[in-house]
């Protein structure tokens, strides 16, 4: 979604034009789309896990309930467990719950540490130049993408013609 920093209004929400259209065309291909966040404004007391869960509700709504799981961590710095990115828990999490093969998967982010929990979890890592990826420098990323959607396109065409 386009970033709001700790978005706690269901009205803020606007899922990036066209990324559900991709997320629905990757599940027709037989890949499962997870939603892996730190969410530390909830361990801030900033918002609440109910507003958190009517953003992600309305997250969800916006992308036609194209997601097969989300998994979110309300640590905040420096009190952190292996939950929050970049440690891997949450996505081996997903990976038992949803059977997910982690070497043929993908991580998308726009920060530093979406791609170093991505690498971790031993993913190929993809940086949207969106949000925090505007601000990005540095060349971890296994890929850079314009957008979420750039990055869905890339994953589709290599998921049909190998």
């Amino acid at each position: 979604m386009e970033e709001v920093n700790f978005c706690r209004d269901p009205a803020d929400v606007r899922a990036i034009p066209g990324a559900a259209k991709r997320l629905a065309r990757l599940r027709e291909l037989g890949w499962a789309i997870v939603i892996i966040t730190n969410q530390s404004g909830i361990g801030r007391g900033i918002i609440s896990m109910e507003d958190y869960a009517a953003v992600q509700a309305e997250l969800l709504r916006q992308l036609n309930g194209q997601v097969d799981g989300t998994y979110v961590c309300p640590d905040v710095p420096p009190n952190i467990s292996p939950r929050r990115k970049p440690g891997t828990a949450m996505v081996e999490e997903a990976a038992r719950e949803l059977g997910l093969d982690l070497r043929r998967s993908v991580f998308i982010g726009d920060k530093t540490i979406d791609i170093e929990c991505g690498r971790n979890a031993g993913m190929p890592a993809f940086l949207v130049r969106t949000g925090h990826g505007r601000h990005h420098t540095g060349g971890a990323a296994d890929r850079e993408a314009r957008d979420v959607v750039e990055a869905l396109d890339w994953i589709i065409d290599a998921a049909v013609n190998g």
